[in-house]
């Protein structure tokens, strides 16, 4: 009875990874380069999550058991967001794909969405590793990462103060950011967060790969 109890209670590991950010930043030709090693021309913006269980198109040559990938490339638009909450949960890791081209324009959204995947209770909680995803860095003017990085770090602290105080908007904030009287930097969270450039449309995507290949397979 004792080895079925531990059986039991044995957590399996997740093989869930959950693409997301704001529309137009390229989750769905990421999703598809992974799956097949195509950009299928670039994507329309997706209105339904896309969700696939897969091995890894650049994998799928290697001979031995390869543990597949299950992965939800759920859409940007703020309407749709709420279907992110119905994948968190079970999430082993989140890419969170930006446009390093668009940056700029887009920081406040980018921040914001950042912001509230960073203080829910699933992503905290349960620690899950956290990929920034500069996407089409293949581009002359994309922002390089660690430009990127020093913008939302800027950008999410000022976001934690005009958050902090008791207001509407802090309500769907379960976790606090950073630590107090210091400026907030992406060490400060609890989970770890990475930052890597890609380029869907080029099949650039080593880096995606490689933080799928560590946190979904034990």
């Amino acid at each position: 009875m004792g080895w079925d109890r531990v059986r039991l209670f044995k957590r399996t590991k997740s093989s869930t990874i959950v693409l997301t950010g704001l529309t137009g930043s390229g989750k769905t030709v990421l999703f598809y380069q992974l799956r097949d090693g195509s950009s299928h021309q670039g994507t329309v913006t997706s209105m339904e999550p896309n969700e696939g269980t897969f091995i890894l198109h650049s994998e799928s040559s290697k001979k031995g058991k390869i543990k597949p990938v299950h992965l939800v490339d759920v859409p940007g638009h703020s309407r749709l967001r709420p279907k992110l909450d119905e994948f968190l949960p079970q999430a082993a890791g989140i890419v969170f794909v930006v446009d390093a081209l668009e940056f700029l324009p887009n920081l406040r959204g980018v921040s914001e969405y950042l912001y509230d995947i960073l203080t829910k209770a699933s992503v905290v909680k349960r620690k899950v590793p956290v990929l920034i995803c500069c996407n089409k860095a293949d581009k002359v003017t994309a922002h390089s990462k660690e430009f990127i990085r020093k913008q939302l770090e800027k950008e999410i602290d000022k976001l934690r103060v005009s958050r902090s105080g008791i207001s509407e908007a802090d309500v769907a904030n379960e976790f606090t950011l950073g630590i107090p009287g210091e400026a907030f930097s992406f060490s400060h969270c609890s989970n770890k967060v990475t930052i890597a450039e890609s380029s869907g449309l080029t099949g650039e995507i080593s880096q995606v790969e490689q933080f799928i290949r560590e946190h979904v397979r034990p």
